[in-house]
């Protein structure tokens, strides 16, 4: 493939460059992977003297690409069923939400960062959800919403339980049966077998397991606290994982209509149009192209994707008719966020 060569020279330096110990690709377009590969090894070389290599079926945590793959997808679904419209003020299903500041909050507003929330709680997380839904419910908001935009943690996670309460299922097994003729990889809190062979990140110094390596264990403290499903992080899965449903949206928002439900061109379509609120580049759930985006200055306009904290991120381009996936391990003893998106605009220019 045109560019792999050039994408893999990226990685291979970042790699040296210790931005990252693993990482796994899968490129292609709406049939197949056109490029598949992993290099690094799965822990740094202080944790082991023979670490494990990283391969293309090795599980990282995805971190916040669980909001598009996961939340949105099964909030998407919940419209296609009617279950959920989008223009449902927010307090129609959290008593909590109030406030003549809250009244006029939808849900559209929650998937596209621009509710007022802030990013994350003023204090350390709750024991619970019960706990979390009072404190997100009841929090100061930061602005008026759709004034602006500003990405939420939280956000999120009151649309995870918005997923379990109008879905009549735990989040984690909403989206086992939304992804089981699809990716079935893709999955909340991998099982016991599984765990090992994940690539490793190192919980924050904020984080009460500050310091630990967690193998197979969400990062995210949120999602921690939350049983390690949540609506915004808890999600791992391999690069083929990724890929598989990459391709599944890809052939939607290039028209096909032949996907499960709810992947319908129009449902992605509208899920994956740029929002309307100023300044911002987010859709439902999704980021869109921008020259200054972690997907580089290459991809065509109609582009959208999603990063995650730990590494981790998945950019379609359906008038290019390509996707990519690219999961590393950052988040354990790795780089910094800017030099993290440095590589993947490196990484997307090489390739677009």
């Amino acid at each position: 493939m045109k560019g792999s060569d050039a994408a893999r020279r990226v990685l291979e330096t970042a790699n040296r460059a210790r931005i990252f110990p693993a990482a796994a690709v899968d490129v292609g377009d709406s049939d197949r992977p056109l490029w598949q590969d992993a290099l690094g090894s799965l822990t740094s070389g202080s944790d082991a003297a023979r670490p494990a290599p990283s391969a293309i079926d090795t599980p990282f945590d995805l971190a916040s690409l669980t909001k598009p793959l996961a939340t949105a997808a099964l909030v998407m679904r919940l419209v296609d069923t009617g279950s959920v419209t989008l223009d449902a003020r927010v307090g129609e299903y959290f008593e909590e939400w109030r406030g003549p500041e809250r009244r006029d909050t939808t849900i559209a507003d929650l998937l596209e960062h621009a509710s007022g929330l802030p990013a994350r709680l003023l204090d350390q997380p709750p024991a619970g959800r019960r706990e979390f839904e009072h404190d997100i419910c009841t929090m100061p908001l930061e602005y008026a919403a759709r004034t602006r935009s500003l990405y939420s943690d939280v956000g999120f996670i009151l649309l995870g339980f918005l997923v379990a309460d109008r879905g009549g299922a735990s989040l984690e097994n909403q989206f086992a049966s939304l992804v089981r003729a699809i990716a079935p990889g893709l999955m909340f809190m991998l099982p016991i077998g599984t765990r090992r062979m994940a690539a490793p990140t190192t919980a924050l110094d904020q984080d009460f397991r500050r310091g630990r390596t967690l193998v197979g264990e969400v990062h995210d403290n949120y999602a921690a606290a939350l049983g390690g499903a949540a609506g915004h992080a808890g999600l791992f899965g391999t690069a083929e994982d990724v890929g598989a449903y990459a391709r599944v949206v890809l052939r939607a928002a290039r028209g096909d209509s032949r996907g499960p439900a709810p992947f319908t061109p129009s449902l992605v379509r509208r899920f994956t149009t740029r929002s309307h609120v100023p300044a911002s580049s987010r859709a439902l759930g999704w980021d869109t192209m921008l020259p200054t985006s972690s997907c580089g200055t290459r991809m065509s306009p109609s582009a959208f994707g999603h990063v995650g904290f730990t590494g981790t991120s998945l950019w379609i381009d359906p008038d290019r008719n390509r996707y990519f996936v690219l999961l590393t391990n950052r988040a354990h003893g790795g780089g910094t966020l800017e030099q993290m998106r440095e590589v993947r605009r490196a990484f997307h220019d090489a390739l677009a």
